[in-house]
Parts: structure tokens; sequence; C-alpha cells
């Protein structure tokens, strides 16, 4: 019975994937050969699999897998869609996303250990961030990816992931360091500079990434994490004060010293003042946007694809334009889902550095989500990361599945508490 009701919630997601393209192929689409035919077969036995295999381990229906099925179908849809070349390849991404989730939630012990060896988990995730800086291949006006041949890597996405870990592990582990006995500074209250040196350390790694890899959305992303969880496990006010005074300072003195971060700030501010060049990409996001309206034009049947990068950065425009309001409000409601029943698990553990972790990887979850559609609608600054499950790539398939057995794991060791 259990099984029965998980899998119920994966088919309707499936059905609208396979609707979805056979709509494509109504419409001239270039088809489906026996090898994608044979991957995406492979990606819906996986997909029920897993639930099958977690709710009978669980003894309950998950909460996280079928979220992340549902934006899995949106993004293999939008791929089609967009770039059919790459929908092979996307197939391929979310078959080895969901291996990778399935394996990390059966070695929840092993890794869960990780936990206390959390200078080697600081020290790799250094490591992680400042390779780009070093051997970094510039593609799209960011330098953030590692280029190995044909194959393109992109270490952030899973520098988040071990950064989540690691402040867990070292704010959990120092808590009362950091909030007892504090000094004041000017109008700030902090711990000994030796305790929160390795904050001020990710607060400057997430300016570098800003400044010297044009990374803005990783940077957004990375500080982000770093704020809301220092500030889950202090509830010091001034942390999150004195990092909202950093960021503003370090980008200010950004915006004085490099040109590249006075042309971002001058596309978000003044768009229309160059649209057919450098600001082609925000203006044409905004055409789309605003072609959608409420219900959209239709799946298949709009123009997204003259926007440049519009099935990495840009994919979250193409949703609002063919399936309108309705459709990019389905989306963010995913996240916002993802995000509740993160804090719900985060607030089942009984160990702080567990309850940490949940609210990290949910924090991760709808700040990246909110960070791209705030860069596509002008909000933000362009950022050029990408919308977790749905964007194409495999880093970041893959690394949003390791967010996901992350919570999976967690979410079962609240479970068995509560049971």
């Amino acid at each position: 019975m259990l099984e029965r009701s998980g899998v119920q919630l994966l088919l309707g997601p499936v059905l609208a994937l396979a609707c979805g393209l056979g709509a494509l192929m109504l419409r001239h689409w270039p088809g489906i050969d026996s090898t994608v035919l044979a991957l995406l077969a492979a990606v819906v036995v996986f997909m029920l699999g897993t639930e099958i295999f977690l709710s009978h381990r669980f003894r309950r229906t998950v909460k996280f897998f079928p979220i992340a099925v549902f934006l899995s179908c949106i993004g293999l849809l939008m791929t089609a869609r967009l770039v059919p070349a790459l929908f092979k390849m996307q197939l391929c991404w979310v078959l080895v996303g969901i291996v990778v989730f399935t394996s990390v939630v059966m070695a929840r012990k092993k890794v869960l250990a990780l936990l206390d060896y959390q200078y080697s988990l600081g020290a790799l995730c250094l490591i992680l961030l400042i390779l780009p800086l070093l051997f970094g291949t510039e593609i799209g006006g960011s330098r953030n990816w590692i280029a190995l041949g044909s194959i393109t890597i992109q270490p952030s996405e899973f520098g988040k992931i071990v950064l989540i870990l690691f402040l867990a592990a070292y704010l959990a582990d120092h808590r009362q360091v950091l909030t007892e006995n504090l000094r004041r500074f000017f109008l700030f209250e902090t711990a000994p500079l030796r305790f929160i040196a390795p904050l001020l350390l990710i607060w400057g790694m997430a300016m570098l990434m800003f400044v010297i890899a044009r990374d803005l959305g990783s940077a957004l992303l990375f500080f982000g994490i770093a704020v809301f969880m220092t500030y889950m496990a202090t509830g010091s006010k001034s942390y999150v004060a004195a990092a909202m005074l950093f960021f503003t300072a370090a980008s200010a003195v950004s915006y004085m010293l490099f040109s590249h971060v006075r042309v971002r700030v001058a596309i978000w501010l003044h768009p229309w003042q160059d649209p057919s060049g450098m600001a082609y990409q925000v203006v044409q996001s905004l055409f789309a946007i605003g072609t959608g309206g409420i219900w959209g034009v239709g799946y298949a049947h709009g123009n997204p694809d003259i926007i440049p990068a519009v099935h990495t950065d840009f994919v979250f425009s193409a949703i609002a334009e063919e399936l309108g309001f309705l459709g990019m409000t389905a989306v963010l409601l995913g996240y916002l889902f993802l995000f509740y029943y993160a804090i719900q698990t985060a607030l089942l553990q009984t160990r702080l550095v567990y309850t940490l972790i949940a609210a990290g990887c949910g924090t991760a979850f709808i700040l990246q989500a909110f960070i791209i559609a705030a860069g596509v609608t002008k909000f933000l600054p362009l950022t050029g990361i990408t919308l977790p499950f749905i964007s194409y790539g495999g880093s970041s398939m893959i690394a949003s599945f390791l967010m996901l057995a992350l919570l999976t794991i967690l979410e079962k060791e609240g479970n068995e508490r509560v049971g």
C-alpha cells in the first residue's frame, strides 16, 4: 500500500513527460531514436523503482523524491523543447543523479560519519572554490568551469554541499563559544577572531568568486547559505548584520575597482540603453515572460530559443513564456515545498548538526531558485547559476540529487525519532 501511494505521486509528472514528448514529435521534432527511447524508459523505471524502494525502506511515503521527479520531468521537457540535441545527454544525467541519490541513501551511516572530519571538509570546500580561480575556463562570461577534455565540471555545485556539511559540523561543535562571552566590536557582539575566522574565510572566498570568476550567482548562494546557517546555529543578529555590512562594503569596492562589475550593474539598472547588445539576454527574457501571461502561449508554441543560454541560465524564462504564470508558479511551489519539508525535517532532529544540514540544504534549493527567478526578471543582476533539477547540466543535476539524498537520510533519522 505504501509503495502504491508513493508511485501514484510520480504518475502525473511521468505522464506529463510522455504527453509533452508526444506533442513535440507531432510538431516535427527530430524524434526519438532507439537509444534515446531506451534511456527514457530506464529513467522512468529508475524513478518508479527508487520510489518503491524508499517507501519500503521508510515504511511511509517519502517527501522529497516525488518533488525532484516533478522538477526533473519539467527539466527534461524543456531540454527536449529548447535543445533536442542535448536531450539524450540530459536523460543520462538524470539517470546518473538517481543512481547517485539511491547509493548515498543506502550508505547513510558512512555519509553521516563524514561529519567527524570537519576541518577536512573545510579544506575540501576551499579547494573546490579555488580550483576555478586557478584553472577555470570562462563560459558565458563566468570563470567557474573546469574543462577535462570534452567534459566540463562546475566545482561550485559540489562545493556548496561540502560547505553545508562543514558549516553544520563547525557551528554545532563551536556553538557555545560563538554565543557566550562575546566581545563588542563597534556595534557588533562577536566571538574571538580565531572562532569566527572560518566564517570570514567563507565570506572572503564568496567575494573572490564574484570579483575574479565573475560568478555573482555562486557568490550570493554561498554567502546566503553561510549567513542563514550561522544565524540558525547562534541566533545572533550581530553575525547577520556584520555579514551584510561586509558584503555591502566588498561590493562597493568591487564596483569601483573592476569594470566587469560596473558592466553587470549597468545592464541590471538600464537594460533598455543597449537592448541589442550587452543587455540582450535580460531584455529577451522580459519579453518572453510578458508574452507568456497567465496561461502561457502553449508548450512548444513560443520562441524562447532566441534567448542565449536559455536551456541553462534562462530556462525559467522559457517556462514562463510557454507555460505562463501558472507553470512558473508550479515550479516555484516545488522549491517552496522542498524548503518547507527541509525545515520540517530539521526540526525533527535531536542533534544540532543534523538540524543545520537539513536547513542548509533547504536554504540552498530555495535560494538558488530565488536567485535565478530574480535574475531573469531583473530584480537582481544576472547571476549565471542553474535551476536545480531543471537546467541542463551534469554538475547541477548530480549535486541536486546529492543534496536531496542528504535530506532523505535526515528525513529517515527524524522519522525514527518520531516513531
